[in-house]
């Protein structure tokens, strides 16, 4: 069942209330009219009258003599007389009908058009209320997009008040997201004072020359407790930065960031028995920020290793599609429920049987990756693979070719030599930019 938007229901509304107005207004002229010609006409007076007056000029009752010099009978003239105004009192009348009919129907037809200008008019404002409110929704989760406002203009009236509530919740809520991102962020660099500490007071009771080796053994699980640490409030500070609104732009090949994480991922996806197979690594110019995007593909390769069997793949592509750069990692691994792929994006949250599992992670992987995306305008979506393990898809918005120049191009050779420095991780290169 086709709905009618609002703007065609108003018009409707318009044109038929104006047209059984102008319905009622022809009626109640009809009846007037008719009832005026009566009043004029008054058949049975005018025939009495013309029979005296024809009786009394012709010296007779019954006949009267016409202009031709033939009798007729006084009766049938005024048969005749009454008939023609009878008639000529129809043809007004149906004339009266007809042609204010036809005058409705065009009167009608312009009212209708002069309606839908009106209603398309009354209603701009709830359409720039719409177009803002789909562009908050458009801007993805974490609260981008709640800087914009509808600051409607015009007389305070009913659609003027309704823009200005609209605002006032948009204020109250972005004053709610920006105070909760800083107090992510700010809680976040706190806690990494006592843990530098708590790390360099273990390493100083380690490499004391006297220390037991008891002593060296519990820092050695106090030091690997204490990075788990670090690295749980890494994650915490870049999903909060992915959250905000990139304030800058560079070119970035996805293409080029996939070969460069693949690469040095393939020393750790090589001690858990995970090969990185070989993929077509396509231009996807986007831009954005680097180590956000860079940290995003890491994320991705780490829990594709993370989460895969010993003998497993995976596989890293990009390409273009429909204006769109798209990044896809697909690895094997244990089977996921179809239900429970789109939790797996929400922080912490990870499958029944991981929960428990220190070493595989705090399940902010998938959470920082969609942020990131949606922080560049694109969006991250995943589904199960039916022998078990994901695959992933990251959307952005295609960047243009720049006119001086071609696209960037990456190697589609995603297996390093082995000799490869261990990686440095892009939340630590995000926290010395910060620094600096």
């Amino acid at each position: 069942m086709t709905r009618w938007g609002l703007r065609l229901r108003l018009t409707v509304l318009y044109g038929g209330l104006f047209v059984l107005a102008g319905a009622v207004v022809l009626g109640v002229t009809y009846l007037l009219v008719r009832q005026s010609l009566e009043s004029i006409t008054e058949p049975d007076r005018g025939a009495s009258e013309i029979a005296e007056l024809r009786a009394a000029a012709a010296g007779e009752d019954e006949t009267m003599t016409m202009p031709d010099g033939s009798e007729v009978s006084v009766g049938d003239v005024v048969a005749q007389v009454e008939a023609e105004q009878q008639a000529l009192q129809d043809a007004a009348l149906t004339s009266l009908l007809t042609w204010g009919g036809l005058a409705l129907l065009g009167v009608g037809v312009v009212a209708g058009a002069a309606g839908w200008l009106v209603a398309g008019r009354a209603l701009r404002p709830l359409h720039v209320i719409t177009q803002t409110a789909r562009r908050i929704a458009r801007a993805g989760g974490g609260g981008r997009g709640l800087h914009e406002r509808i600051a409607l203009t015009g007389p305070d009236d009913d659609v003027k008040r309704l823009a200005d509530t609209f605002d006032q919740m948009l204020e109250q809520l972005d004053r709610s997201f920006d105070g909760q991102r800083r107090f992510v962020a700010n809680a976040s660099h706190e806690l990494r004072t006592p843990l530098a500490l708590n790390r360099a007071l273990v390493e100083v009771a380690m490499t004391r020359p006297d220390a037991p080796a008891d002593t060296r053994r519990l820092g050695e699980s106090l030091l690997a407790v204490n990075q788990r640490h670090e690295q749980l409030i890494d994650g915490l500070l870049t999903l909060a930065d992915s959250e905000n609104a990139l304030a800058e732009r560079s070119p970035v090949d996805l293409a080029a960031v996939a070969a460069h994480v693949a690469e040095q991922a393939a020393t750790s996806a090589a001690a858990a028995g995970v090969t990185i197979r070989p993929a077509g690594l396509r231009p996807a110019p986007a831009s954005g920020d680097p180590v956000l995007l860079e940290r995003m593909v890491q994320n991705l390769v780490e829990n594709a290793v993370r989460h895969n069997r010993q003998g497993g793949w995976l596989a890293v592509s990009t390409a273009t599609a429909d204006g769109s750069a798209l990044l896809t990692v697909e690895n094997t691994g244990g089977p996921v429920p179809p239900y429970e792929v789109e939790s797996l994006f929400q922080p912490f949250r990870r499958l029944g049987d991981q929960r428990a599992a220190p070493e595989r992670g705090f399940g902010l992987g998938l959470s920082i990756v969609r942020a990131v995306a949606r922080a560049h305008g694109g969006d991250a979506s995943a589904h199960a693979r039916p022998g078990g393990g994901l695959v992933v898809t990251v959307l952005l918005p295609l960047r243009r070719a720049d006119p001086a120049g071609g696209e960037p191009t990456a190697s589609a050779r995603l297996t390093p030599p082995a000799s490869d420095p261990p990686p440095q991780s892009a939340g630590d290169g995000r926290r010395s930019r910060r620094r600096r």
